[in-house]
């Protein structure tokens, strides 16, 4: 059957712009809510329609809130895009409390995935070995003793797969970045997709093996090893004696079932077009409240693209202590924009506004769909592991590769990126891609893990989320996504000060 493709799409009632679903030549028409409207000029795929004339200065309505004001006049028909709006966003801004939380739509449900249960109750979604690094200096010893271990014992079963963690991090690194990448490396040391881990030190660096142990609290001394490069003779006969005793402990792992209230999901965007706020993302802000539902959790970051959505998050807060750690997150990262000199909205990228998203809120009020509706019950500073489950927000960067990592040390098992542009990469745990539109789905079937492309054709939104769920119960259950498939899996640590 020919798919029914939509060919325009208003957001919202009170909007006085549309999103283009297909490319369009000046003198097409377009109806919507009964008024016909002849296109002015050549408008792109994902670029805004002005719906009326509108006013120099007259804000410009996009999800139902202004995403910036007209710097000249347009008309009906006309392309919105930068050459003729521009942000509404300034400084740093005083909220007031004013809570306004809406019903869950969905039910809990009995549905389970199969994972690994750990020694501390912690569910992994994979069983792996990792060797994580203190320092960069010994990220190609780990290569090496890694190589030769996976040649010397053949079938890896019943692991998942092997990795190094490599960065370029600790040492020459003071105050929070020190911080930062102890913090970070300790959560991925601990965190419950990984079976067994051997930790590999130089022996001179600032994140020094005797504190990084301190730092770990409790472990599980049998699958978590530890090797300091300089107090041995031959570090790679050494490092492959430890994988091999962890690589004994992990013989009996075996998945079983667990409630799905044991998954926790990191919720990413990136490569975004003007198809973002409209498909992918909303479809994991369905998911977001399904989780929530269940009991699950799910985690929202890329702070500078809150910025003009942050009230929605805020009138979300479970109560006025996280109303407070929200305004504390926005207000902070954008004194972190200002202490650099920086303006608080250099966003979109230009891959962005090719793509049809004109300004900083235009992207915020989009990436925020993928929080739904759900109450926020916790804000999680860089580095914080997860303590409550629901929605919660957590303190990182847009930037793909620190923030997809930033929501894997936080404990999410599953990383999930919606992109309209595409993309390859992963972090240290499962990265999975959910394309926007169709077009891309096609063409980067090696990169593009779901579609969500189809919310605009034919098929009704519950139908693509119930198929996305089963999708993701596959995933947790041990489906390979792509960039699992392609062995592309890094770490990257956020550094804000500066290097010795």
């Amino acid at each position: 059957m020919e798919k029914m493709l939509k060919e325009v799409v208003q957001i919202n009632d009170t909007d006085n712009v549309a999103v283009a679903l297909k490319d369009y030549k000046a003198g097409d028409t377009i109806v919507i809510g009964g008024q016909e409207i002849v296109i002015i000029e050549d408008i792109a795929r994902g670029h805004k329609i002005a719906l009326s004339n509108l006013n120099e200065n007259e804000h410009i309505l996009k999800y139902g809130y202004p995403i910036g004001h007209a710097i000249t006049a347009i008309n009906a028909g006309q392309w919105v895009h930068t050459h003729n709006t521009k942000t509404n966003l300034t400084g740093i801004e005083e909220y007031s409390f004013e809570q306004k939380l809406t019903a869950n739509p969905y039910r809990a449900e009995q549905l389970t995935f199969k994972g690994y249960r750990r020694s501390d109750g912690a569910v992994g979604i994979r069983n792996e070995l990792w060797i994580v690094p203190t320092v960069g200096c010994v990220n190609g010893v780990a290569e090496q003793m890694m190589n030769i271990f996976k040649a010397e014992i053949g079938n890896i079963a019943p692991l998942d797969n092997l990795l190094v963690l490599k960065h370029n991090y600790g040492c020459s690194q003071l105050g929070d970045d020190h911080a930062n990448t102890r913090t970070i490396l300790g959560n991925a040391v601990k965190h419950p997709n990984a079976a067994g881990v051997l930790v590999l030190g130089l022996g001179c660096e600032n994140n020094n093996m005797k504190e990084f142990k301190q730092s770990l609290g409790s472990y599980d001394e049998n699958r978590v090893k530890f090797l300091v490069s300089q107090e041995v003779g031959n570090e790679i006969e050494e490092g492959v004696k430890l994988l091999k005793e962890i690589y004994n402990h992990i013989q009996g792992d075996e998945r079983i079932e667990v409630p799905l209230s044991e998954l926790k999901i990191g919720l990413k965007c990136g490569g975004s077009d003007g198809l973002s706020g409209i498909t992918a993302n909303p479809l994991l802000g369905r998911l977001s409240d399904y989780m929530a539902a269940q009991g699950g959790t799910t985690v929202l970051t890329e702070v500078p693209e809150m910025f003009g959505a942050e009230k929605i998050l805020m009138e979300r807060a479970a109560d006025e202590t996280v109303f407070n750690k929200i305004v504390d997150l926005i207000n902070d990262f954008k004194q972190y924009f200002m202490d650099h000199k920086q303006p608080v909205y250099e966003n979109p990228s230009p891959g962005n506004k090719e793509g049809g998203i004109t300004t900083l809120e235009d992207k915020s009020l989009g990436c925020t769909q993928k929080s739904g509706t759900s109450i926020v019950m916790d804000v999680l500073k860089y580095g914080e592991s997860i303590s409550h489950k629901g929605l919660n927000l957590l303190n990182a960067p847009g930037n793909d590769l620190v923030a997809s990592s930033a929501l894997a040390a936080a404990g999410c098992q599953l990383v999930i990126f919606t992109t309209g542009r595409g993309t390859p990469f992963g972090t240290f745990v499962p990265t999975m891609k959910v394309s926007t539109n169709s077009p891309l789905y096609e063409t980067k079937r090696h990169w593009i893990d779901f579609n969500a492309g189809v919310l605009v054709e034919d098929v009704t939104a519950q139908e693509v989320l119930r198929s996305f769920i089963s999708y993701i119960i596959d995933v947790a259950s041990g489906e390979l996504v792509n960039n699992e498939k392609s062995n592309f899996r890094e770490i990257a640590i956020f550094k804000t000060g500066v290097t010795l």
